[in-house]
């Protein structure tokens, strides 16, 4: 079931080595237990999404050349992220800031071939018994 992400969502990227969390800005003034839900135009790197440790994609320059330079031994080098468009799908029926919302089964593409995906969307109900 989608749910809607808010900042401190937990993402990982298929050629990151490590998790990485998601920085809303609070723009659209719009709180989940009091912290800034996103939408789609969240997707900034080093603004919204930040370096998900080292970098093991060969579309990546600085992994390319350490690589050559190992004589063609894949060698990780510390992601930056470069995302360029905004997540997608999104959730077109629920706008915030006249963009559509952000849930947990977005996905955002970055530059360097890998797919940034949610882990945990940020918020959790605490149930009661």
């Amino acid at each position: 079931m989608p749910m809607q992400v808010c900042m401190g969502a937990s993402m990982m990227c298929t050629m990151g080595m490590a998790p990485s969390t998601l920085v809303v800005l609070p723009i659209n003034r719009v709180m989940t237990d009091q912290v800034p839900d996103a939408n789609i135009m969240d997707y900034i790197p080093l603004v919204n999404i930040m370096p998900f440790g080292m970098c093991m994609s060969p579309a990546n320059p600085m992994v390319a050349a350490a690589t050559a330079a190992a004589m063609g031994v894949l060698t990780p080098m510390p992601c930056i992220p470069m995302t360029v468009a905004p997540w997608v799908p999104g959730a077109p029926t629920v706008l915030l800031g006249s963009m559509p919302t952000l849930d947990n089964t977005s996905t955002l593409m970055c530059m360097w071939a890998g797919v940034i995906t949610f882990v945990t969307p940020g918020e959790f109900t605490v149930m009661v018994p």
